[in-house]
């Protein structure tokens, strides 16, 4: 497990993942709410991202990458956009893979926070 700033795959690939999906409406077909969505929940992803990357400590950044993937799975059908496969897929994918890399990187995160904790 890594516990330095900076270092962690998981937080490197959701800030990846979250840029992407911030910039999908570029490539792919969306209606505004499938636009909003995209930008918005990418965003989300990508500053969670960033915040676990400076404090790998934070467990908290690591929930907040697999609840801003839960909410970008479903905001095509919660946003009524599943009709645009491009943007609905974009959506599905990059939900999976935030929901996968927040939850792989908690037991890391939750490892670097007791360490700090018991360094006081």
């Amino acid at each position: 497990m890594t516990s330095k700033a900076w270092t962690r795959w998981q937080d490197w690939a959701a800030l990846v993942i979250g840029v992407l999906a911030a910039l999908s409406p570029l490539v792919v077909a969306t209606s505004a709410a499938a636009a909003w969505a995209l930008v918005v929940l990418g965003v989300l992803i990508a500053a969670a991202a960033l915040w676990s990357l400076a404090a790998p400590g934070s467990v908290a950044s690591e929930y907040a990458h697999v609840v801003f993937g839960v909410l970008l799975f479903v905001s095509p059908w919660v946003f009524t956009y599943s009709d645009l496969s491009g943007a609905a897929w974009t959506s599905w994918v990059a939900g999976v893979l935030a929901v996968i890399v927040g939850g792989t990187a908690v037991p890391a995160a939750s490892a670097r926070h007791r360490s700090i904790a018991g360094q006081n």
